[in-house]
């Protein structure tokens, strides 16, 4: 892999790992219309953790937040005013549960899936995003809460599929189970911390694989412009959420969806 590829693959990594398009699913077909024989896995999950860079920069504070209510959880000093944090906590551990097992379920299905379906799954985003961009909660939930974590992380379980766009799914979800359309963008990213850490750990024993096939620099270069080019998408993103606007994504998903999938099943 040259540098300017990798460079390529991690300003598409960077732009659609927020934007609800498919990281993967573009990274995949990029790949297969670069003529790469094979990314190596762990590459893919370098660029992911690049963008975790991304995240956490944007959310710091919140992140700060969490993390000490959950101390004060642990150790039994929460108080009432620690009610909506501790729920979105426990959200949080609950959708990441589903995810996991999802995850495992699915593994399989993930490495085998062929270009033609992941333009099927990018066509189906779109039409998520389009019909969740038309919901107007009566009154809007501001704390996810057990249940919505659990139908929420089975939500961003079916998106490890290529082509199904984890942020895209799990905001859709959120959506659909009455969040404000605010608190539904960040615990969509907030969500996506675990499900990025948990990929790179259960993808390290492709450590050996990534060291035949990439070098150092083309990998820093990638994890340097995933983070960059991610942090810009993820700023742009939140406050097309706040504007209810994610529907506009589905101009782009469905027609290249379509036009994709008809390419690949009479190619």
């Amino acid at each position: 892999m040259s540098v300017i590829e990798a460079v390529l693959l991690g300003a598409i990594q960077g732009l659609a790992e927020f934007l609800p398009v498919s990281s993967s699913g573009h990274l995949a077909l990029a790949s297969y219309f670069m003529k790469l024989d094979e990314v190596p896995l762990l590459f893919d999950i370098m660029l992911h953790l690049a963008t975790l860079g991304a995240v956490c920069l944007v959310f710091r504070r919140r992140i700060a937040e969490l993390c000490l209510v959950f101390f004060r959880m642990v150790t039994g000093r929460s108080g009432e005013a620690d009610r909506g944090d501790r729920s979105v906590i426990v959200a949080l551990l609950a959708a990441t549960a589903v995810t996991g097992i999802m995850g495992i379920m699915l593994k399989d299905a993930v490495e085998s899936l062929a270009p033609f379906w992941i333009s099927c799954c990018l066509a189906v985003t779109g039409v998520l995003l389009l019909v969740s961009g038309r919901i107007k909660p009566v009154r809007a939930v501001e704390a996810p809460g057990l249940v919505r974590g659990l139908l929420i992380g089975f939500a961003q379980g079916i998106g490890v599929l290529p082509g199904i766009s984890r942020s895209g799914i799990t905001i859709s979800a959120s959506l659909f189970a009455g969040l404000d359309r605010k608190v539904a963008g960040e615990f969509s990213f907030l969500l996506s911390i675990p499900a990025i850490l948990g990929a790179f750990i259960l993808e390290l024993k492709s450590a050996d694989t990534l060291q035949g096939t990439v070098s150092a620099t083309p990998l820093m270069a990638g994890m340097v412009t995933a983070f960059a080019v991610g942090y810009l998408s993820l700023r742009f993103l939140l406050t097309l959420i706040r504007r209810g606007k994610l529907g506009w994504f589905a101009l782009y998903l469905i027609p290249v969806g379509v036009s994709l999938a008809v390419y690949f099943a009479v190619s």
